[in-house]
């Protein structure tokens, strides 16, 4: 029964999630390599032995593998480790295509594309993906609103940096860096992202506007799953009133328009944690991995399942949960893909530009090898986030108390 458990809450949710992303990520591939000509050999969903495969009246091979967690696009003659070859193995394989009677196929072929087609083929995926989590957030805003609430301040915890700076029960942020703040959540989550960083409030207090300028200090925060995370903290205290939540409620162009503003912010954000990493001024172990995905899809399953009377409200609450969290990863998924790192899109889109600069492809040694550094440097982080998810889990105190 735990083991049934743990895969309804666990493993399904976070294979559907990634699945959805992952499909809409390879779909953008091939809906622009389609529409610009290009011939396609194989449209993939999973990896390792295919448990159904067909191929469609164009000669694309559909196929499903047994393990659901990646895809791929394949074009013809896409046979080079670094799927980018030079310009002796064009060369080559125009002679084949050639030889074999094919030569009037050569102008589809991926590889044969002028750049700029090549470009939009590649950055289709990283876009589909934004263009997924845009949809995502706009249909939860058209169905449910925005809740937003009062900036109002309801206590201030004694020799924490917000009493240090000045601020005083009742106060009510207007601003932080000049940007408004309409909900505490929002306050929240610009502050827990700040720690060490200084910034300027300004607050509403009797009346008048005044500036505050306050540092977020870096201690435990427990958010809404009750997992702790050492993130930037100020000492604000927030309690809601009857009549300090208002939904905010939007028609089509509204949420599409709020749809776009959470997806640019999502990457926005993601921007920062990363330059704030690379500064020292985040540790890194708050990076996750695949396993720590799937804790965070089983928690919010649990979550819905805690908050739900009855069967059909659970579904109803589960599928509403990962719709959102659909929308965050395929945020993280098409960011990911466009880092100029060779093997992911963003090091072919690099590939590309050195081309149209040179003239000319780089040559396969260099690709090679430049694939190679690439896929070592993603499975490092994979591992190193997978390490993360590990001390999370506690897996290691596990072994500990087994094995003393």
């Amino acid at each position: 029964m735990q083991f049934l458990q743990n895969l309804l809450l666990y493993i399904i949710p976070f294979l559907l999630v990634i699945g959805v992303v992952i499909t809409v990520h390879e779909l953008g591939h091939f809906l622009a390599a389609k529409a610009l000509g290009t011939k396609i050999d194989r449209f993939a969903i999973g990896f390792g032995r295919s448990i159904a495969a067909w191929t469609d009246k164009s000669g694309v091979e559909w196929r499903l593998g047994w393990l659901p967690i990646g895809g791929y696009v394949r074009f013809a003659g896409d046979d080079n480790a670094a799927s980018i070859p030079d310009a002796n193995d064009l060369a080559e394989m125009k002679r084949k295509l050639i030889d074999q009677g094919r030569g009037a196929e050569i102008p589809r072929y991926f590889h044969f594309k002028p750049i700029w087609q090549r470009a939009i083929i590649v950055a289709a995926g990283p876009i589909s993906n934004f263009l997924l989590a845009i949809a995502v957030f706009a249909s939860l805003l058209m169905a449910f609103g925005e809740p937003v609430s009062s900036t109002r301040v309801d206590s201030v915890v004694a020799g924490s940096p917000a009493e240090q700076a000045g601020f005083r029960k009742g106060d009510v942020v207007l601003s932080v860096d000049g940007r408004k703040v309409d909900s505490f959540q929002a306050l929240t989550e610009k502050i827990i992202l700040s720690s060490d960083t200084p910034l300027n409030f300004v607050v509403q207090r009797g009346g008048a506007e005044v500036p505050i300028v306050a540092t977020p200090r870096r201690g435990p925060i427990l958010d809404q799953l009750g997992k702790t995370h050492m993130l930037g903290k100020l000492g604000l205290g927030h309690e809601n009133r009857p009549g300090d939540v208002t939904f905010r409620r939007y028609n089509f162009p509204q949420a599409v328009a709020g749809g776009v503003e959470r997806t640019v912010t999502t990457i926005t954000r993601t921007v920062v944690y990363i330059g704030r990493l690379i500064g020292g001024r985040e540790k890194a172990d708050q990076l996750a991995g695949p396993l720590g995905m799937a804790q965070l899809s089983g928690d919010l399953a649990k979550r819905a399942a805690a908050d739900s009377p009855d069967v059909g409200t659970f579904v109803i609450n589960g599928l509403l949960t990962m719709f959102q969290l659909i929308g965050v990863i395929s945020v993280g998924i098409g960011f990911m893909n466009l880092l100029p790192v060779p093997v992911l899109d963003g090091g072919h889109l690099l590939f590309y530009a050195y081309e149209a600069v040179a003239r000319r492809p780089l040559a396969a040694k260099v690709q090679a090898t430049g694939y190679r550094v690439g896929l070592a440097l993603v499975l490092s982080l994979m591992l190193f986030a997978t390490w993360n998810d590990l001390q999370r889990l506690r897996v290691f105190n596990l072994f500990g108390g087994l094995f003393s």
